[in-house]
């Protein structure tokens, strides 16, 4: 909302805002559809660009459409951990412990 408001006034932006964001510390995997979700919930998106290569990766380039939503980006996720990955799911990680141990006769210190 704050956004609007800039918008509605003739408010001037210091020269060091622009549309378009330089993105570091990001996870290897990370999918342009996880950055559209994070960096699209501010406005409109033109451009998302990943780095790939050795030099590149876990970083990116977002191009919004409208300066103000950038600033707005900025402004929420500046310091965002964007920790991407698979959930954990404990239940099914003991069960594949609890087959390796009968498997290679293993046990635990409870068994004991």
């Amino acid at each position: 909302m704050a956004a609007i408001s800039l918008r509605k006034s003739n408010t001037r932006l210091p020269p060091e805002v622009n549309r378009v964001l330089y993105v570091r510390n990001l996870p290897f995997n990370i999918t342009s559809e996880e950055m559209y979700d994070i960096f699209g919930k501010y406005g409109a998106i033109r451009q998302i660009r990943i780095g790939t290569n050795k030099d590149t990766r876990g970083t990116a380039f977002v191009v919004y459409e409208d300066i103000y939503d950038a600033k707005t980006a900025v402004d929420h996720l500046s310091g965002f951990n964007a920790k991407m990955g698979k959930k954990f799911d404990q239940k099914k990680k003991e069960e594949e412990i609890q087959k390796l141990q009968e498997k290679y006769g293993i046990g635990t210190p409870k068994d004991k």
